[in-house]
């Protein structure tokens, strides 16, 4: 069977943004089944439970996977209340705003428009919101993951070298942005060629393209690493596309590497492959 694109690259005001939608086939399950064994929903769900750090990975426009998202979160609350919910859509400088919000003093409607997300992010505010709500209604605390868009842009343009004073208000010291993992950098090296009709011979392009996406990582990996170092008891539930997540290249691997504790687990679930799931 013929795979479609791995990647749509949106133009949008928020620059570059990276809609992740992997084939199955790229898709490492939370459980590691025998050939034929089947894998439920109820297993999957145990599994998620025992770990410091869970990722649930999206297609950003996906409403079957954002309602899944809403019932694991769900579910992983009844077992243990004591949860996190760290979100890709919400950009670092705005997170006295959530806690602005998830202490009453502003409604969603302010917001939305005080994080600016229909410029920053601008999927359907529906996606998410349900989420939020939860989170609001059961007093959980919310992460802002995501690099500033200014940051991310001007790295996708003229490289971390680029980068200097202020910048580094919200984003990790440059010699914490990895770029070593040859397998993932191969694999978006792919991705970026297929998309980009102006790429051949441009390697100042793709390096800095590469760039711009591992300093979107290893940002989010140290906005989880520094809440989990400062509330070690709480379980925190990554939201985000599942590109950074798939094989640990992104999110994962930079998380652990920060954390350095054989006791840490993490587990990542990518909602396309739950979503069609058939056992309960």
């Amino acid at each position: 069977m013929l795979v479609k694109p791995l990647i749509k690259l949106c133009a949008l005001s928020l620059g570059l943004v990276l809609c992740w939608g992997f084939p199955i086939n790229l898709i490492q399950p939370v459980i590691a089944a025998e050939k034929q064994a089947i894998v439920t929903k109820k297993d999957i769900l145990a599994q998620l439970a025992q770990a410091d750090v869970v990722y649930l990975g999206e297609n950003h426009d996906s409403v079957a996977e954002h309602q899944a998202q809403l019932e694991i979160i769900t579910a992983l609350y009844q077992k243990n209340p004591q949860i996190t919910i760290a979100l890709e859509i919400f950009q670092r400088p705005f997170q006295p705003i959530l806690e602005r919000y998830l202490a009453g003093e502003i409604n969603e409607t302010q917001l939305r428009k005080q994080t600016e997300y229909d410029q920053r992010w601008g999927f359907d505010w529906q996606y998410y919101a349900p989420i939020l709500r939860f989170a609001k209604a059961h007093n959980l605390p919310i992460i802002a993951l995501n690099t500033p868009t200014e940051i991310t842009r001007k790295v996708a343009s003229q490289g971390l070298e680029s980068l200097s004073g202020e910048d580094f208000r919200y984003i990790p010291p440059v010699a914490e942005i990895d770029l070593d993992n040859q397998a993932y950098r191969q694999m978006l090296q792919n991705i970026y060629s297929g998309h980009n009709h102006n790429s051949h011979g441009n390697s100042d392009g793709f390096d800095n393209f590469f760039a711009a996406q591992v300093l979107w990582d290893e940002t989010m990996a140290d906005a989880i690493a520094q809440f989990y170092q400062a509330n070690p008891n709480y379980q925190i539930i990554v939201l985000a596309g599942q590109g950074h997540i798939v094989h640990g290249y992104g999110i994962p691997d930079r998380v652990k590497r920060r954390i350095n504790e054989q006791s840490f687990i993490q587990r990542s679930q990518l909602l396309e492959e739950l979503v069609n799931i058939t056992p309960p």
